[in-house]
């Protein structure tokens, strides 16, 4: 409680003051949250790209925290300053298409598939039914997967709400958005919530749980991997599998079945983790609230 109001105490004196030797003691304060950002996106130096280099966009992307935060935002910096950290270094990824064109072509055909298997069989589909639709090998089917997951093609990918032309953001930004106060954008909300719950609980088990060590417990995949007993790369594929699934799941009429009947680890028990298999107290979307 002490750092807390330590905390509104500097951020309010540096508001009042703009001093520059306060925004820089903020600066610092919050600087481990680059590390924590990089970490849990869990990149690896594709295409030349060093860590120096995506360090450097997150302090870009704290400085703009630190000099443009407001607390009527209604959250504190620490997130605030974890989101625009987060915006920063996927932005420029973007910009460098560091992922080989022909990989990004076929990441958005598994997409496609994924859409017109899930409208044709009412359930999502399965890896073979996948890798038969798209005439591939499971392996390369595998490799596309990670590929999805590594492409920012995630929870944090931009993605339209519920298929909006006109409105694109940040997943994690917009289950935070700290402007919303329009009535009509608030049932918006609400409505997206149910929504992503129910999509969650239509995925196999095992998948629920790669996304609820990632994005509750803040977990990242080397650690999942250690915790489930599998490989980091199998982890990547499992979390691309999944958040291709919910794309599709979130962008259809309807919320279908899971693929099958996959079994929960006995060795994972961690108090941390939500039953998904009723609608949590606190969801996926009030963890970024």
């Amino acid at each position: 409680m002490e750092d807390l109001k330590s905390e509104t105490e500097m951020i309010e004196e540096f508001l009042n003051t703009h001093s520059p030797e306060l925004r820089e003691e903020l600066i610092l304060r919050y600087v481990s949250l680059i590390h924590f950002v990089l970490g849990r996106l869990g990149f690896n130096p594709y295409g030349g790209i060093e860590y120096e280099d995506l360090a450097s966009q997150g302090m870009l992307g704290l400085i703009e925290a630190v000099d443009h935060f407001d607390p009527s935002f209604g959250t504190r910096m620490s997130t605030y300053a974890t989101l625009k950290i987060r915006s920063k270094v996927l932005d420029y990824l973007r910009d460098l298409d560091w992922l080989p064109r022909i990989a990004r072509q076929k990441v958005r055909s598994m997409q496609e598939a994924t859409v017109n298997l899930e409208h044709k069989l009412q359930r999502l589909p399965t890896d073979e039914e996948l890798a038969t639709y798209l005439n591939l090998g499971l392996d390369e089917l595998a490799q596309i997967q990670m590929d999805s997951s590594r492409v920012v093609i995630s929870l944090d990918e931009t993605t339209s709400k519920l298929g909006s032309e006109d409105t694109e953001s940040s997943m994690h930004e917009w289950l935070m958005d700290e402007q919303q106060e329009n009535p009509s954008d608030i049932l918006e909300e609400k409505d997206m919530q149910v929504r992503l719950v129910e999509a969650i609980k239509a995925l196999p088990e095992r998948e629920q749980m790669v996304l609820s060590l990632y994005y509750f417990d803040e977990l990242t995949f080397k650690e999942i991997g250690k915790t489930l007993d599998i490989s980091e790369s199998r982890v990547c594929q499992i979390h691309g599998r999944a958040v291709v699934s919910l794309q599709s799941l979130l962008n259809g009429e309807t919320v279908t079945r899971k693929r099958g009947r996959p079994t929960k680890p006995e060795h994972v028990k961690r108090k941390n983790t939500p039953d998904l298999s009723t609608p949590p107290a606190h969801s996926m979307i009030d963890r970024y609230r």
